[in-house]
């Protein structure tokens, strides 16, 4: 079993407060959920309107699979013109471990 973690910072644009925040944060989320069907949840900077941790975590029997995954997760919250990905890093539990 292989367990990937990825940990996304985010830095929004035309946002004024933690509402607005939620706004733009809340679709993020549930759209990685519904077309990935990981798991994933806003974990750090909660109390800062224009900054946002997010983490997404799959699981799979297949390393690449995982991979493969969270990298679309990252291409997808790339693309989203509301936000700016300002880093991204990716973590990797095997058998091994």
């Amino acid at each position: 079993m292989y367990v990937g973690a990825l940990e996304l910072d985010v830095l929004f644009g035309d946002v004024h407060s933690l509402k607005q925040k939620r706004a733009v944060v809340r679709p993020v989320l549930a759209e990685l959920r519904r077309r990935f069907e990981v798991a994933v949840s806003e974990a750090g900077d909660q109390d800062l309107h224009r900054r946002a941790q997010l983490g997404v975590a799959a699981v799979s029997g297949d390393a690449a699979h995982v991979r493969e995954v969270l990298e679309a997760c990252e291409r997808l919250v790339a693309a989203r013109p509301e936000l700016e990905l300002l880093s991204a890093r990716h973590r990797m539990l095997g058998p091994e471990d």
